[in-house]
């Protein structure tokens, strides 16, 4: 017998997952996620995966709740551990009570984590205290849309008119003119402050703010559209005095990351911090040798070297841990002196309890080859490397009198085709920028972009590049770039969409 967790996902920031949540899903055989989850919450976990629902008209298309009952009792009756993954908290309006119930009639073993609910999310990210000492001493979740089957409304506008603090309405975008009708109609006065939030906790969030006498118009002009909150009380009017999310740099900027889809997370992750939607255009893909009898034979004789040189995170991985997985480990570096282009690689070799002797002040081939040439002359040097890039630094070594070999310990493999939604998204100007962190990457943008994408190029996507090499390689295939980082990393590409706006 499997086992089922019924977990929280948050309301759609990535940070915002428990770390029992993070856990479940590293442990999971399955992945049962619905539409309001966010997709980077899946990168915790390397199980199966489905989507619950598909979006369709204003309330969405959903997958019958009897067969998501059915389809988690069968998974764990065949040994799996199963995630169900919901947007919020699973017993906030979230039908987990239903999920948990159908699992002990069936005599399924089954936990419940816990997220954070939408309402919490909403509010916190707008600026809102849902409770306030002037303002609210309590406050009411309330559905914004019940059950099509019921004969009669369950809610008492009534008391809810006179509740004596905040009214948080779930999925009540589509009927906001009849609550706010409604309690008015009960005596709840038409100046009451009302906030309509919508994505709450992403990048694409939107508020409006009005009245209950108005905000149903202004909502409306907006062009507001679910997953949203509607926020009813006092505590609306210190918004202004704690907004912090909406305030930040990049916020309601969309990104494209062009790094490979298995080492894009860091990138995406500070695109969210800093308030900006990532998207992912994987550009190249990064993939072990053909055949590693040739790394094989040198790691044989490391001892043999005098410094070997990393110039990518993936050349130090590639040859630590193929060394680990030919029965080695680092003491078979200790005649070496380890150098990398900069501190991202270097902290890439930490995590091997390995210090980098020598890491230039400018993060390219050419700083690192001038700091190695005084270190060159008569020495043994060793780079692990791609299976292609620039030759600047055999170049420079060789001549400074150097013995170089170079060792192919990854691939680097441009994309075939990028994947059709995200496409679909430059294609219609979604994105307003795109991030180049390498000459290949750049080459293989200007590539597999179709004309509808190229044509937004300029107009409403810009294109900021990593470095003045990205930037010449870039022009070189047609491409004109509006940010050029100063520091040679993702962040200094961050950085200079910054400026640039």
């Amino acid at each position: 017998m499997g086992k089922v967790y019924l977990v929280g996902g948050g309301p759609g920031d990535p940070g915002l997952l428990t770390l029992k949540g993070a856990e479940c899903l590293r442990r999971a055989d399955l992945i049962l996620y619905d539409g309001l989850v966010n997709p980077m919450l899946l990168r915790h976990g390397h199980a199966a995966v489905e989507r619950t629902c598909r979006a369709e008209g204003p309330l969405g298309r959903h997958i019958p709740q009897e067969e998501i009952n059915r389809r988690l009792v069968e998974a764990a009756q065949a040994g799996k551990t199963v995630v169900r993954l919901k947007g919020g908290d699973p017993f906030i309006f979230g039908r987990g009570s239903e999920e948990a119930a159908a699992l002990a009639a069936a005599g399924i073993p089954f936990e419940v984590v816990p997220g954070i609910t939408a309402a919490t999310g909403a509010a916190v990210y707008t600026g809102i205290s849902l409770t306030h000492r002037d303002h609210a001493s309590a406050v009411a979740f309330i559905t914004g849309h019940e059950d099509p089957n019921k004969p009669e409304t369950a809610l008492d506008y009534n008391s809810l008119a006179h509740f004596p603090g905040t009214l948080v309405f779930y999925m009540g975008l589509h009927r906001l003119e009849a609550i706010s009708s409604a309690l008015i109609a009960a005596g709840k006065p038409s100046h009451t402050p009302v906030c309509v939030v919508c994505r709450a906790t992403q990048p694409l969030q939107r508020t409006v703010t009005g009245t209950l006498d108005d905000i149903a118009k202004l909502a409306a002009n907006a062009g507001l559209h679910p997953p949203s909150l509607v926020i009813v009380g006092d505590c609306v009017t210190v918004r202004e005095q704690a907004r912090w999310f909406e305030d930040r740099p990049l916020f309601g900027q969309v990104i494209g990351i062009t790094r490979p889809e298995d080492q894009a997370d860091d990138a995406a992750l500070k695109a969210y911090e800093l308030g900006a939607l990532p998207v992912m255009l994987p550009m190249i893909e990064i993939a072990p040798p053909d055949n590693w009898s040739a790394v094989d034979a040198v790691l044989s004789r490391l001892n043999e070297f005098d410094w070997i040189v990393f110039t990518s995170a993936n050349g130090v991985r590639g040859l630590l841990n193929r060394l680990w997985q030919s029965g080695g480990d680092v003491r078979s570096l200790a005649n070496a002196k380890l150098a990398c282009i900069g501190p991202a690689t270097a902290a890439v070799l930490e995590e091997f309890s390995l210090r980098a002797d020598l890491v230039p002040s400018e993060y390219r081939a050419e700083a690192l080859a001038a700091a190695l040439k005084p270190h060159a002359s008569g020495k043994r040097v060793l780079w692990a490397r791609a299976s292609r890039g620039r030759d600047v630094l055999p170049t420079e070594l060789i001549a400074a009198g150097a013995s170089l070999e170079q060792l192919v310990v990854y691939q680097n493999r441009d994309v075939t085709e990028l994947p059709r939604p995200e496409l679909d998204r430059l294609e219609r100007g979604e994105l307003d920028w795109i991030g180049l962190s390498s000459p290949s990457i750049a080459r293989s943008l200007a590539r597999l972009l179709t004309s509808a994408a190229r044509a937004q190029l300029g107009v409403r996507t810009k294109l900021a590049c990593i470095s003045p090499v990205t930037t010449e390689a870039a022009q070189s295939v047609g491409l004109t770039i509006a940010a050029e980082a100063t520091e040679y990393t993702w962040d200094g590409l961050f950085q200079a969409m910054i400026a640039a706006r």
